[in-house]
């Protein structure tokens, strides 16, 4: 019996399992995987950087700023050196792949020309200056009283800008005779007309006139310093009015040099305030005009005296004779 329970005794028998996947997995390779896809993203693009010329990458650059201005263009002169938005092609439509060069098709030149340029310019700011007319004219008819003087003002172009005027009238004078002192009906008028002066960025130019009356003996207080002081009192209250002082370029009196009325120097219209906005040219011409005033004005640097050259050769004859003392001078 105890030899028959030995043999029914079961045998237990233990294996252990070889092999790290069932602590690590294979999640490693994923990432391994992933690791060599970057690299080798890197290194492509490392390889398009240096094999792009520097106009492709400029384009590149600017498509991504600005994406709808480059297709807008038509590409442009850094945009991968294409002439127009067909991808590959330009302008030549038979290219299926790459795009063409500049130096392949011949680029459309533009030429500025200066002097119709220029006459555009003009052009534009004559009209400019047509609007700030009716623009004065719109501001005296809109005000009862700025409409009575009306008849005082004269509006006309003429080369160096529009030019406005106040004249004297008989029965409404800007200034008591001999003064400077701006009567205080036309103070309204200077300051309504250096409003709308300010809607403009031209410089001005102010001058005063007066008649042929001489004033006194002329040896003192004269015309000159009496429409000089007009024309400077008519500035402040242009001022008053809203106008810069850097508006205002020139500031002159001249008397009765320039007539209103040649015929009749003495006609109370040849009294008058002129205020001229001025155009680019006039504004040029005026500053050149003061650079060669400078120039012509400054002080020119002395000669240097030149030395005699009579001394030098004096000095080679006498070195002469040292040298020849030993022979005897030869009669003659």
């Amino acid at each position: 019996m105890a030899g028959d329970a030995k043999k029914l005794q079961p045998i237990i028998i233990k294996r252990v399992k070889k092999g790290g996947h069932a602590v690590h997995g294979g999640a490693w390779k994923i990432a391994y995987a992933d690791f060599v896809t970057a690299m080798m993203a890197f290194f492509l693009l490392m390889w398009l950087l240096g094999s792009t010329a520097e106009g492709d990458k400029k384009g590149i650059a600017d498509y991504f700023n600005s994406p709808l201005k480059v297709s807008l263009m038509g590409g442009g002169s850094g945009s991968g050196d294409s002439s127009s938005v067909v991808k590959g092609g330009g302008k030549d439509l038979t290219r299926s792949t790459g795009q063409v060069k500049n130096g392949d098709i011949e680029a459309e030149r533009k030429t500025l020309n200066l002097q119709a340029l220029k006459a555009q310019q003009a052009a534009a700011e004559r009209a400019r200056l047509e609007a700030l007319k009716g623009r004065v004219e719109e501001v005296l008819a809109s005000s009862s009283k700025l409409a009575e003087f009306k008849n005082q003002i004269r509006l006309d172009m003429t080369r160096e800008g529009l030019r406005i005027q106040i004249v004297d009238d008989q029965k409404r004078a800007m200034f008591d005779s001999g003064a400077a002192e701006v009567q205080p009906y036309m103070r309204e008028l200077l300051r309504a007309i250096g409003s709308v002066l300010t809607e403009v960025p031209n410089k001005l130019t102010l001058e005063g006139h007066t008649d042929a009356k001489p004033m006194g003996s002329g040896a003192g207080y004269s015309n000159w310093e009496l429409s000089s002081d007009r024309a400077n009192a008519s500035r402040r209250e242009l001022l008053t009015g809203g106008l810069t002082d850097d508006r205002i370029l020139r500031v002159q009196g001249l008397a009765a040099s320039v007539p209103f009325d040649r015929e009749d120097p003495l006609h109370p219209i040849n009294r008058r305030i002129s205020i001229i906005v001025m155009t680019r040219d006039a504004e040029d011409r005026f500053f050149r005009a003061g650079d060669a005033a400078e120039a012509a004005s400054a002080p020119v640097a002395p000669i240097a005296p030149i030395a005699p050259a009579i001394e030098p050769l004096a000095e080679t004859r006498k070195d002469a004779q040292a040298g020849d003392s030993s022979h005897p001078p030869a009669h003659r």
